[in-house]
């Protein structure tokens, strides 16, 4: 990744905190695990962590989003929302600099896609792991109730 747009994303730290909570907040609970109120401690550390990633070393990317066992885990709508906040920054970023070739602009937002999803997906496979102690879970269905009268 151009050093310029590193140094960019750095600096809208504010603003990519800010854009995650609220695309995470628009995004419906499904554990106590995964209200935004008990997430949004842990951004500056996940942040840290991708950010101080990059530039890395090339990888192999991920061709598709990290996965969970169940729809219960709650860090699939938190990497799902920072990745959005994130790719918005980044594609921002990537306008204001019309000078940057498109390879450029490429692998940027592959690199960024790839630490991020590599990230999220060894923080789904711990809660994952928790998971396997209970059966899958499945959404559930209202079902008819019966009284007795």
């Amino acid at each position: 990744m151009d050093k310029f747009l590193l140094l960019a994303l750095q600096e809208r730290r504010p603003q990519i905190r800010a854009r995650w909570e609220t695309l995470l907040r628009i995004e419906r609970v499904e554990t106590p695990l995964a209200n935004p109120d008990t997430l949004v401690f842990m951004f500056d550390l996940t942040l840290d962590a991708v950010l101080n990633a990059l530039p890395g070393r090339p990888q192999e990317p991920l061709q598709s989003r990290p996965r969970c066992r169940c729809d219960c885990n709650p860090m699939r709508v938190y990497y799902f929302a920072l990745e959005q906040a994130l790719m918005e920054t980044l594609i921002h970023l990537q306008a204001e600099q019309p000078s940057l070739s498109a390879k450029a602009r490429v692998d940027a937002v592959t690199e960024l896609c790839t630490i991020l999803r590599r990230i999220a997906q060894q923080e789904l496979a711990v809660f994952d792991q928790i998971c396997r102690q209970r059966p899958r879970r499945t959404r559930l269905t209202a079902k008819p109730v019966e009284y007795d009268i």
